[in-house]
Order: structure tokens, then sequence, then C-alpha cells
């Protein structure tokens, strides 16, 4: 079950409770009111690049994993250029340059 923020409206104290999504919102433990707000305290993060699942199901193919290396290899390339020059990148990447 997922652990939540509140904040009481009537004393202002913050703690967390843990229960089901749907469950009504807990009452405040030290006044015991039911004025009582959920907090938002960290949003979840979207993976991007080469963190991002390659494929729809939990374990990607090969196929899909080339597939992914490819469209991501030209943009980190590029990224990697822009700070520190074609020159340097061609030294000591050479492989992201072979295609």
């Amino acid at each position: 079950m997922p652990l939540y923020d509140y904040r009481c409206e009537t004393c202002e104290t913050i703690f967390e409770a843990r229960h089901a999504f749907d469950a009504p919102a807990p009452l405040c433990p030290v006044c015991a009111s039911a004025s009582v707000q959920r907090q938002i305290t960290t949003a979840p993060a979207q993976l991007k690049g080469m963190m991002a699942n390659a494929g729809s199901s939990r374990s990607a193919s090969k196929e899909d994993l080339k597939s992914k290396w490819s469209e991501e290899t030209p943009k980190l390339r590029d990224q990697l250029v822009s700070k520190l020059g074609e020159d340097t990148v061609r030294k000591n990447a050479p492989s992201l340059f072979s295609e």
C-alpha cells in the first residue's frame, strides 16, 4: 500500500498514513480532525533516452535494444560534440562515429 503525506487544516500537523488508493483520508493523529489534505511531495520520474523501456514488455528483445541504441547514439554523439568538440569525441569515442 502507498504511503501518503497529509496536513491537518485545523492544527497544521503534517503526518504520514499508509492506506489503499481509494480509502478515505485518515483523521489527524493530534487533534482527530477529519479536515486533512493530502500533500504532493514527489512527482513520479519519467525515464528518457537509453533509460526508457525499449519495448512494451518488461524484457526487451535484442532487436528492440539495437533499435533503441541506433536511435539514441546520434543524440549522444551530438551532445558530446557540442560540449567537447568533434576532434575530442572522434579520438575518445570512435565507436559513436561508426554505424
